[in-house]
């Protein structure tokens, strides 16, 4: 089913890779310091550039698993290069997913890709199409967390290393809340195609504001410990500290200024 796309409608986009180029350059300029507006930007721009790229990543997975199921409109509206752009909910996809990074530390990225799901057969292909995404977070949390969870660190600067658990608790926290069954994110989609078409009716005027919903909930303080507690569980079993997410994010928001971190704490 492949070999239909055009290549055209298959190769990487120019902007996809400007993103990749950021994300180098960025990883560059924190582990060697050298950015001559701070550390604190260059780790801005890393996480940022990363998280983008993951985004992409994600909603490339979802359009790939598509078109293996049956959907090879993908090629055509470009799913399949990467571009951020060609999205059909450029807001829900790049703009907001960066609003929530910068303002709570959260990762969750929107649905943008457009499936024709009347071209897909059977219920089986409907939920792994919408659990591919999330599955593309999980995958992404263990490669940048690698350095953590093999040991690895020495010699590696601080600001690096906070900077790829922030980057991995951004993946957990993507991966676990577009899990949740909520209308509007993948878990609901997962379990969708297993409903009564009486509850996907009812359902459907609600789902364009289940993310904005969720993000609304984790304000709520109680909650927001009860689902952080639960994601610094998974980045522990990563070998990921809370110290290192925590000095991550400070370094991240470098319009508040240089962090200045304590000489012990950290690898607890």
């Amino acid at each position: 089913m492949t070999t239909a796309i055009p290549r055209a409608d298959r190769r990487v986009s120019p902007v996809f890779l400007a993103l990749v180029a950021v994300l180098a350059v960025s990883g560059w300029a924190v582990w060697s310091g050298t950015l001559a507006a701070g550390t604190g930007f260059a780790v801005f721009l890393f996480v940022t550039a990363g998280w983008v790229v993951s985004l992409c990543l994600h909603e490339y997975a979802h359009a790939r698993t598509a078109l293996h199921g049956g959907d090879i409109t993908v090629g055509a509206k470009g799913y399949l290069t990467l571009n951020p752009l060609v999205y059909s909910h450029a807001l829900l996809s790049i703009v907001l997913p960066v609003l929530f990074v910068i303002m709570g530390g959260i990762g969750l990225p929107g649905g943008a890709v457009f499936i024709e799901r009347g071209r897909i057969r059977g219920r089986w292909r409907h939920s792994l199409i919408s659990a591919a995404g999330p599955l593309t977070n999980v995958l992404f949390a263990v490669v940048v967390s690698a350095p953590f969870w093999l040991h690895a660190l020495d010699g590696v600067p601080d600001a690096f290393r906070y900077a790829l658990a922030f980057l991995a608790l951004l993946q957990v926290t993507a991966a676990l809340l577009n899990l949740l069954p909520v209308p509007g994110l993948d878990g609901y989609g997962v379990l969708e195609p297993w409903l009564s078409d009486r509850v996907r009716r009812q359902v459907a005027p609600i789902a364009p504001f289940g993310m904005l919903a969720v993000f609304a909930l984790l304000w709520v303080p109680e909650l927001n410990q009860v689902f952080f507690d639960l994601v610094h569980t998974v980045l522990r079993g990563l070998g990921v500290s809370t110290w290192d997410t925590y000095w991550g994010q400070e370094f991240y928001r470098f319009w508040q200024g240089e962090p200045q971190v304590p000489l012990t704490g950290g690898a607890a």
